[in-house]
């Protein structure tokens, strides 16, 4: 199935603020459809992250179709703003969402993770149109967003950068660094969110390292910090919104903290045990979309 994102002419708070229900809509529908890209593209490998993919489909669509300014024809628009994904890993979930902004072809996405394909499993720069950095090794992310926000900022820029991160990245003491400049820098345009899904490669992140209080410890860093469901999109945009009207060249960072389930929409991979990274069977693929479409519906009729 090829779901077409829904034409628009406008992108991000360029479009001004509709009502409040319509970005919502916006929203699940875009995520919805992005869902539906992460199993064809999944199905191409007939493994990969899916897990990830549907969990975080709500926070990706939240931030492309209501908060990001961009060209879709024009994916190095100096005017742009920046979003990093930290975890290269996540880059299906993000070509999903490239591909509902318009910036890559959706008819592309079945080359994922093919021979000389611009959408390689791990993200990278140098490939793919709207990717602003390659992923891999986590914890570098929030490093590179300090700079380019830091950099904004001296070139008098309002472009505002996104960093995306996973709840794993938050055992990493590079990460934490760099939270710790970002206060020291007052970077008011630096925005993070956390996919807090408690599940790393190694098993529960409870159970690797735990990270909790993680609100209070960002906001011990001097951080901005709320913590929502991640996949409610209507609590995603309040929390968004919070931190538009504070946004600005110096200020406090901001993070949202974003609770999510892994294999969210689709119940057969929601409460599969090995989830990090998933092997789905060939006749399982069209039950992962019946149930997504199946569960869309009463949700839209709710």
């Amino acid at each position: 199935m090829t779901l077409t994102p829904t034409p628009t002419t406008t992108r991000g708070h360029d479009a001004g603020q509709p009502d409040f229900r319509d970005r919502v809509n916006t929203v699940e529908a875009s995520a919805y459809r992005a869902r539906h890209h992460a199993l064809n593209m999944g199905e191409v490998q007939g493994q990969g992250y899916v897990g990830q993919a549907l969990g975080s489909a709500d926070m990706f669509a939240a931030v492309y179709t209501d908060q990001l300014r961009y060209r879709p024809e024009d994916p190095h628009w100096n005017g742009r703003d920046r979003f990093l994904l930290s975890t290269g890993h996540y880059a299906i979930g993000h070509y999903a969402a490239l591909a509902e902004a318009g910036i890559i072809p959706v008819d592309e996405l079945d080359t994922y993770g093919s021979d000389e394909s611009r959408l390689p499993m791990s993200g990278m720069a140098s490939y793919t149109p709207g990717m602003e950095i390659s992923g891999g090794s986590l914890g570098h992310g929030l490093g590179v967003a300090v700079g380019m926000a830091l950099g904004l900022r001296f070139q008098q820029s309002p472009s505002r950068v996104f960093n995306f991160l996973s709840d794993g990245e938050l055992d990493e003491g590079s990460t934490w660094e760099a939270a710790m400049g970002a206060h020291h820098h007052q970077l008011g345009n630096l925005t993070a969110l956390v996919d807090m899904n408690a599940l790393q490669a190694d098993g529960a992140t409870k159970t690797v390292l735990g990270i909790e209080p993680a609100a209070d410890k960002w906001a011990s860093f001097g951080w901005h910090t709320q913590r929502v469901n991640g996949n409610d999109a209507a609590a995603l945009l309040s929390a968004l919104d919070t931190i538009a009207r504070e946004a600005g060249p110096t200020g406090r960072p901001s993070v949202i903290l974003c609770d999510t389930k892994v294999g969210k929409g689709v119940p057969l991979l929601e409460e599969r045990e090995k989830a990090h990274f998933m092997r789905i069977e060939e006749h399982e693929w069209q039950i992962c979309r019946d149930q997504l479409t199946e569960g869309h519906t009463k949700g839209s009729q709710a």
